[in-house]
């Protein structure tokens, strides 16, 4: 047996080996492939039974969504029709549409009257409790 033998048996058992170490490595793919597909398999029939109970709730709530919506839907019908009749009734009468003018400036005058009985009161209310004037109080 001359170096050329050697060599060959050298290459020979090289070759088992990196056939060994791929036919190793597909062995263990194959596993992590079939474990992979048993985890989907588990994920899928736990996922299935919650998208089953968000599509129960969902309708659910749509429901009570419904309604609403027709609720909304007349009271805006409600109220187009209040103001076509109000709008209606004060431009056939003109004496509401004075009445109402005068009772627009009521409230006004009332109002304006409260806010400066309130500022008076406030600047009146300054002192503090050892009976000292504040300095930003005007009297």
């Amino acid at each position: 047996m001359g170096p050329g033998g050697i060599a060959t048996i050298i290459a020979a058992s090289a070759l088992a080996v990196i056939a060994l170490a791929v036919a190793y490595a597909i062995s263990r793919l194959g596993r992590l492939v079939d474990e992979a597909s048993a985890a989907i398999k588990d994920l899928t029939n736990g996922v299935t039974p919650l998208v089953e109970e968000v599509t129960t709730t969902v309708q659910l709530v749509n429901g009570p969504l419904h309604s609403l919506n027709k609720i909304t839907k007349s009271a805006e019908e409600l109220t187009s029709k209040v103001t076509a009749s109000t709008e209606s009734f004060l431009d056939n009468n003109k004496m509401a549409m004075k009445a109402a003018g005068v009772l627009l400036a009521a409230t006004k005058m009332k109002k304006s009257s409260k806010k400066s009985g309130n500022a008076q009161r406030s600047s009146r209310s300054s002192r503090s409790d050892n009976g000292s004037v504040d300095s930003e109080a005007e009297f």
